[in-house]
């Protein structure tokens, strides 16, 4: 398929971040995010604008959300039903990272200190954005050849909630999603993996290696710039972490952590071993 033309594309990214926020159809969202990331990539969309996002993102009708509370106990990955509500669940993480990524571009536009966030900032979470929806399509390709599609299962509305409880404050935000959620799916995926290769599924499983892998890119950005918002407001890194962290996610850091993957990630284990439980 040959590059879309400028004039068919958003004038700015921050315009693009909304079509894709404003867009519910899953398929759609995939296919709007790798198009606009591409044309940012090579400056067919050059500009940033400005946006003011959606307090929630749209959805499609299916899947039903629900509160966690109210999911049904997830079944072992070893039958087919348990591997499709595994991938159904993590297809539906995926969807909802795209949209976290553009909200992040359209939402923050300055460090805490009100300089102008570098062009890098944007870049990278355009890329986490591209990344997202490659793995929503790769999981939705495999739940297509088992039998299923997203939205077949109910998936619980509780990702979201991180979203709106940081809208306020970009450190607050990539201390709770890049650096605690993200960094939890570097810990629990490797079982993951195991459990579908003991399954017989190595294609699923060579898929959450994929994204284990480049998951570990977006913990690092998260972990970059949040340093860049400690530089500005004269904060130390560590510490402030651990109190946004204690003040804005509603959980616990549950061990074991994925001290490899994380390292990789320049995350360092004195930051989250102090939070963790067993």
């Amino acid at each position: 398929m040959s590059p879309a033309p400028i004039s068919a594309l958003p004038a700015t990214l921050c315009d693009a971040a909304l079509a894709v926020l404003t867009t519910a159809a899953p398929a759609e969202k995939v296919r709007l995010t790798r198009l606009y990331a591409a044309a940012w990539r090579d400056g067919r969309i050059a500009a940033l604008g400005t946006a003011r996002p959606p307090a929630r993102p749209a959805r499609p009708e299916r899947p039903e959300l629900r509160l966690p509370r109210d999911m049904p106990k997830r079944r072992k990955a070893q039958s087919l039903a348990g591997r499709i509500a595994l991938l159904h669940a993590l297809a539906h993480i995926e969807l909802n990272a795209i949209d976290l990524a553009w909200d992040i571009v359209a939402r923050f536009p300055t460090l805490p200190d009100g300089t102008a966030l570098p062009r890098g900032f944007q870049d990278d979470w355009v890329q986490v954005a591209d990344d997202e929806a490659r793995h929503h399509a790769l999981l939705e390709q495999r739940l297509n050849a088992l039998g299923a599609s997203y939205g077949d299962l109910p998936a619980h509305d509780g990702l979201w909630q991180a979203s709106e409880a940081t809208a306020h404050d970009l450190p607050a935000r990539l201390a709770v999603v890049p650096l605690v959620l993200e960094a939890r799916g570097l810990d629990v995926t490797p079982a993951m993996i195991d459990s579908l290769n003991r399954a017989g599924d190595p294609a699923a499983a060579e898929a959450l290696q994929i994204i284990h892998d480049e998951e570990i890119s977006h913990v690092a950005a998260g972990r970059r710039w949040f340093q860049a918002c400690a530089d500005a407001s004269g904060r130390d890194a560590q510490s402030w972490w651990q109190e946004l962290v204690r003040t804005w996610f509603n959980g616990v850091l549950k061990r074991p952590f994925n001290e490899p993957s994380r390292s990789r990630a320049d995350f360092p284990a004195d930051w989250y071993e102090p939070l963790g439980v067993a």
